[in-house]
């Protein structure tokens, strides 16, 4: 059995790498706060559900445990990007009190959902998500084909991005 969903098999493990610094959240937020809610949606669109067994698709199933469990209630009409949608709300206004490292790392993990995930109504939420936060820092998002020379498994493709204070 794996532990990472199938879809994520066919991006780059550079891509996949990213993906997993997001998984565990920061110390010292509340269990219950926005960002904890955010990445529990986060792992159900990347893992596999340990308790279940399976690829939870939404973010309102009950099954999950508390790692992958619920990030909202009992909702009407499948509208949960809505509900969603106000915990990123939250998150936004609650960014000074988030350390910019695990930001950071959530930041990047975002747009490889928004690029890559392989269901369409997912996709185009996380990638509002990364338009939202990148446009929180005054930046720019980065084309699908940007994301994909810094982090598609090359070496001189991460390079030609890297600051050269970084590169070891």
């Amino acid at each position: 059995m794996r532990v990472m969903q199938a879809w994520t098999e066919t991006i780059p493990m550079m891509q996949q790498t990213v993906l997993l610094t997001a998984i565990r959240g920061p110390d010292g937020v509340p269990k219950y706060g926005s960002v904890k809610m955010l990445l529990r949606w986060f792992r159900r669109c990347v893992l596999v559900s340990a308790t279940d067994g399976k690829v939870l698709e939404n973010p309102y199933d009950s099954n999950g445990g508390s790692f992958t469990g619920p990030s909202v209630g009992l909702i009407i009409d499948d509208q949960w990007e809505y509900l969603m949608d106000t915990h990123c709300d939250e998150y936004l206004r609650s960014l000074d009190g988030i350390p910019h490292h695990f930001q950071l790392h959530l930041l990047h993990a975002v747009e490889i959902l928004g690029y890559k995930h392989p269901d369409e109504r997912i996709k185009r939420w996380w990638h509002k998500l990364y338009v939202r936060l990148v446009n929180d820092m005054h930046l720019h998002p980065e084309s699908e084909s940007e994301l994909d020379g810094r982090l598609g498994d090359s070496r001189e493709g991460w390079l030609r991005r890297a600051d050269p204070a970084t590169v070891a």
